[in-house]
């Protein structure tokens, strides 16, 4: 059995996507190529441990899920993050996964779905997203951007006209905590019409930046 290196598993409430607000098993992958400006885990980045990915998935069905998400750090960078996730949707229940877009997704199990994050010109990592992988995107599926700045939002609503990206799937708006007034926000998307969902990270509102909850 393959292995992953993992950073922790908890339960706690969705903060954030189209399940916000329900119960949910986190296991947070180790390692992530990108260095976004906002990232609130860079504790993932190195350390974790090896684990088989039956003992991970037995850990799992303990909480006696409905919802799992497979977070990071970055999941796609270890290629044993696919077996993983085939084996948790195994499970019979519903799956995520949270991926940068600056990794192929082409090879996830289309049982997952995919929230992905187009990296805006305030995160430092514009560069890495492949737009390649929005032909593979399933309507199940989710496209996100984490928006700093009038500048951010602008180029987001550009990237929608240009890849037809509310015709595919889902797409999210999320200020970055502590950066942009989540106020502003809404006015932007209501004065355009803006055809997405704003988020904020439900979990910060209720624990602030303390992890694992």
């Amino acid at each position: 059995m393959a292995e992953c290196r993992i950073t922790e598993i908890f339960y706690s409430l969705q903060g954030e996507t189209r399940t916000v607000g329900l119960p949910t098993v986190f296991v947070r992958l180790t390692g992530c190529p990108l260095r976004c400006t906002y990232c609130d885990t860079e504790y993932a980045f190195h350390g974790g441990n090896k684990r088989d990915i039956s003992d991970i998935v037995e850990e799992v069905k303990n909480y006696q899920p409905h919802y799992i998400t497979v977070t990071g750090g970055e999941p796609l960078a270890q290629v044993s993050s696919l077996e993983l996730l085939t084996s948790l949707c195994d499970l019979d229940v519903e799956v995520s996964l949270e991926t940068s877009g600056a990794m192929d997704i082409t090879a996830v199990d289309p049982r997952v779905v995919c929230v992905m994050d187009l990296k805006t010109p305030a995160s430092g990592e514009e560069s890495k997203n492949k737009y390649e992988n929005i032909e593979k995107l399933k309507q199940q599926d989710q496209v996100k951007f984490v928006i700093a700045n009038r500048s951010d939002y602008e180029w987001s609503c550009h990237k929608i006209a240009e890849y037809d990206l509310t015709k595919r799937c889902e797409v999210l708006f999320s200020p970055i905590h502590g950066e942009l007034n989540p106020a502003d926000l809404a006015d932007w998307i209501i004065e355009d019409n803006t055809p997405v969902r704003m988020q904020i990270q439900m979990h910060k509102y209720l624990w602030g930046d303390e992890q694992g909850r």
